[in-house]
């Protein structure tokens, strides 16, 4: 909706990804006026075109392996439903990754033209109410004897906010751009509401995923087969709250940002389950222990690389960054699988079978 409406408001085309160019375009030359060498159209500014190209890669490939994701095919009922819901989740998430850049264009173009240059007494509205809670800085007046929360820098003073007097906190934008727009309030609540919820989806599959994981394939697999129903999911209970107090502490110490916990997420995930995803469908000759020894490889290569370079100072091969580690761990990951399946006995045919039905479903049936 705020996207929408701004597109609107300033375009005259309610869809912003066809007006996204024009906006780029205006955006650039008040760039320009306001003498910003690296614009915001300017490419490979924080990060070369190989390392963009390597963690496109690992959040693509992570994505298709994420286990919480993965754990969303449960809610279909036959392969046909799987591969439905599949394009339908495309189809939405495209819809959410191509607006996002439109989103963010229009809400700066509105700060470079309603904010930026004007008098301070007059600023919009909705910069007073986000600078109550902090996510908004005007440091025009700031002195030597005045400290304003997020200004690093004195201001000029004169009354006019310049564009380095003006500190927006990275989630202002998301936030505050309903207003931006001139939309209601409570938009912007609602737009925050969604955030906290899918936030909280994320969260709750992984740790369904990750409890009933231990519960199922390690206590119940492993440890005790005879266990009723009943006790195994009072342990995937236990195990939850288990799962959840040691996620809670992680959290807490978090050793870097959101966004290089998350690309560490999908680095690890890709490789470590992606190789054994893909060879256990599509090569009938993958078996248990290939698999197993794969995402161990893959896992373990991916893990040492990130620690190594984001902890102990180790020279990133070929420059790769940390948030791209699983670069490395997921081709490691394939040969290692394709290298133990075959030294190792081949499937029975009744996984053959299985693997059949899943790569050729039969779909009338579905």
């Amino acid at each position: 909706m705020p996207v929408v409406w701004l597109s609107l408001k300033v375009t005259g085309n309610p869809i912003p990804q066809l007006a996204y160019g024009e906006v780029l375009q205006q955006i650039g030359q008040l760039e320009q006026q306001l003498g910003i060498t690296a614009g915001h159209a300017t490419p490979f500014v924080k990060n070369d075109i190989v390392n963009f190209m390597a963690l496109t890669f690992c959040l693509m490939v992570g994505t298709a392996a994420l286990p919480h994701i993965l754990m969303r095919f449960f809610t279909t009922p036959s392969v046909k439903e799987a591969r439905k819901s599949v394009g339908w989740s495309l189809f939405f998430i495209f819809l959410l990754y191509f607006t996002a850049p439109a989103y963010a264009a229009f809400a700066k173009l509105e700060v470079y033209s309603n904010v930026i240059g004007q008098s301070v007494a007059t600023l919009p509205a909705w910069v007073a109410s986000w600078a109550q809670v902090g996510l908004v800085s005007v440091c025009d007046a700031v002195d030597a004897m005045t400290t304003v929360k997020g200004c690093a820098a004195n201001g000029n003073g004169d009354g006019i906010l310049q564009l380095a007097e003006l500190v927006l906190n990275a989630d202002a934008i998301v936030l505050a751009t309903p207003e931006i727009a001139g939309l209601p309030y409570v938009i912007a609540g609602l737009v925050a509401a969604g955030g906290l919820a899918a936030a909280l989806s994320t969260a709750d599959g992984l740790l369904l995923t990750i409890s009933n994981a231990l519960s199922h394939d390690v206590y119940y697999k492993m440890v005790n087969p005879n266990a009723s129903a009943k006790k195994r999911l009072t342990i995937a209970r236990v195990l939850l709250l288990g799962v959840a107090a040691i996620a809670a502490f992680a959290a807490s110490n978090a050793p870097a940002t959101i966004l290089s916990i998350v690309a560490w997420a999908f680095s690890i995930a890709a490789a470590s389950f992606f190789p054994a995803l893909v060879l256990g469908i599509f090569w009938k000759r993958a078996n248990k222990a290939g698999a197993v020894a794969g995402m161990l490889v893959g896992f373990g290569l991916t893990l040492y690389y990130l620690i190594n370079v984001k902890f102990l100072g180790m020279t990133p091969w070929f420059g790769i960054k940390d948030v791209s580690a699983g670069i490395f761990g997921i081709p490691l990951g394939f040969i290692t699988i394709w290298a133990v399946s075959l030294m190792t006995q081949e499937p029975s045919q009744e996984t053959k079978d299985m693997v059949e039905d899943l790569r050729y479903p039969r779909l009338s049936q579905g």
